[in-house]
């Protein structure tokens, strides 16, 4: 007997769905609904991937709660803030700093792992959307095809995926 398999978008989460806040010198997850803002085209685009047959997951680290400078009530607030606005499907986020030397913790690929055995997705069939080295990395470690989001303020070189884009609505040019 055979089971059907599906395809994914794994999205990251800061940068990529929403904007990022400079605080102690980096970009930063917002600390509250008054900074969230959306990425532009993301309730074009996710919407669209999704009516394409695509199931929606994001993985995203959230390393300031274990720095003590996030609650993980906080964090829960955006993740339902999101459900709630996109068609996604489940979120999954660590909450680890690099320390703690975690499974699931990015650019280790324990997140997409864990949503493949939850929902009989296909890796090789899937896409990993990123605007970080750890997310194309996680993503690639996974076995999924990888996409770098720059952006404008980007200061790393490219990262190596297997396409980049400048702006979220490129994605459905190239996830069919």
């Amino acid at each position: 007997m055979t089971t059907n398999r599906v395809k994914a978008v794994f999205l990251d989460r800061d940068g990529v769905i929403n904007g990022t806040v400079m605080r102690r010198g980096a970009p930063r997850a917002p600390q509250d609904l008054d900074e969230w803002r959306w990425i532009d085209g993301v309730h074009e685009t996710l919407p669209a991937l999704h009516a394409s047959g695509y199931l929606l997951i994001v993985c995203t680290n959230q390393p300031d709660v274990a720095r003590g400078w996030q609650t993980r009530e906080q964090v829960e607030v955006f993740h339902r803030h999101i459900v709630s606005a996109l068609p996604v499907a489940r979120i999954y986020a660590c909450f680890h700093d690099g320390a703690d030397a975690c499974a699931c913790r990015k650019p280790k690929p324990g997140m997409l792992l864990a949503a493949s055995a939850d929902f009989n997705v296909d890796l090789a069939q899937s896409f990993m959307v990123g605007d970080r080295a750890s997310d194309i990395e996680a993503g690639r470690a996974a076995g999924c095809q990888t996409i770098h989001l720059r952006h404008a303020t980007d200061a790393q070189p490219p990262v190596g995926a297997h396409h980049e884009i400048g702006d979220l609505r490129e994605l459905l040019g190239i996830i069919r």
